[in-house]
């Protein structure tokens, strides 16, 4: 090993072939087949971050966009992991896989590397080590969808119901005629019909 570090024109010694041959960077997180996971990030760590909260005015992501059927969510926002994801997944699949042309759609992706220091840990020496990929989504967001083939509205909600047990928030189902949520409030109670809408009496001057 060590001749192969000297120059054979000049022989001079060159030290950073020894600091490529014995640190060579290697990939820190392994990604299994199926596991949900980026395939590469460009920091290790990451801050920890809140739940946004949608106040904007935005309504992207409430609404179905792929399947027939979905799950929303209903509470407080909420940082899910992916190992909940998967488990949920999982149980969907499960339950669909007697009905032949039936999709999973999954709406987010856990891209988030959490760290977590141990229990009774004095102060410093710098952050925990990594633990498990997570996402952060606001109330109102999809998080699953269901379709692919027609499906009963009846299977519909005892698959996506049994998935919503597996997740920590309350979910809610939805359909293609949901409206959007902004917020904990629905579109209808924001621009509510025109039959419905107050009429108010002229008055002379």
């Amino acid at each position: 090993m060590l001749s192969s570090l000297f120059s054979r024109s000049s022989a001079v010694f060159k030290p950073q072939n020894i600091f490529t041959a014995v640190f060579k960077p290697q990939n820190i997180f392994t990604r299994n087949r199926g596991q949900l996971a980026p395939r590469q990030v460009k920091y290790i760590k990451r801050h920890k971050g809140v739940i946004p909260i949608p106040i904007g005015g935005s309504i992207k992501g409430t609404t179905l966009a792929f399947g027939q059927w979905g799950l929303r969510i209903k509470g407080n926002g909420v940082r899910f992991s992916a190992k909940q994801l998967t488990t949920a997944e999982d149980v969907i699949k499960r339950k669909l896989k007697v009905l032949k042309g039936t999709k999973v759609y999954l709406r987010v992706f856990p891209d988030i590397p959490v760290c977590i220091k141990g229990n009774e840990t004095r102060m410093g020496k710098g952050k925990g080590t990594f633990e498990f990929w997570a996402t952060r989504q606001p109330i109102g967001r999809v998080i699953f969808e269901i379709g692919g083939s027609p499906i009963r509205e009846e299977l519909a909600r005892d698959i996506l119901r049994q998935a919503a047990s597996k997740l920590p928030t309350t979910m809610e189902f939805i359909s293609r005629s949901t409206p959007p949520r902004l917020g904990k409030i629905s579109s209808w109670e924001l621009a509510p019909p025109k039959s419905e809408a107050p009429v108010q009496d002229s008055v002379s001057v």
